[in-house]
């Protein structure tokens, strides 16, 4: 049996290594509470690409309608839902 990394911890690094590549920020720099794009100066094309990742590396499907606004919106929806999948 293949075990996957799903712990919310390394869900969460992971997530924040593809929206800090996105932009070329440091892992580190993002915090949980930081606004994409008024915070980190994410556009629209920015976001999507980072779901269309997400979705690819966890094999989730992230709905138009989920509000993902910060850094905190996608590792919580991402940890909801990985762990499932």
């Amino acid at each position: 049996m293949l075990v996957t990394a799903t712990t919310p911890k390394t869900i969460q690094q992971q997530v924040l290594r593809i929206i800090s590549k996105r932009k070329a920020i440091k892992a580190r720099r993002l915090r949980i509470g930081s606004n994409l794009s008024n915070e980190l100066g994410f556009d629209t094309v920015d976001v999507v690409d980072i779901i269309l990742e997400l979705e690819r590396n966890f094999h989730i499907t992230i709905p138009d309608e989920v509000p993902l606004a910060t850094v905190g919106d996608f590792v919580d929806y991402v940890v909801s839902h990985a762990k499932a999948a």
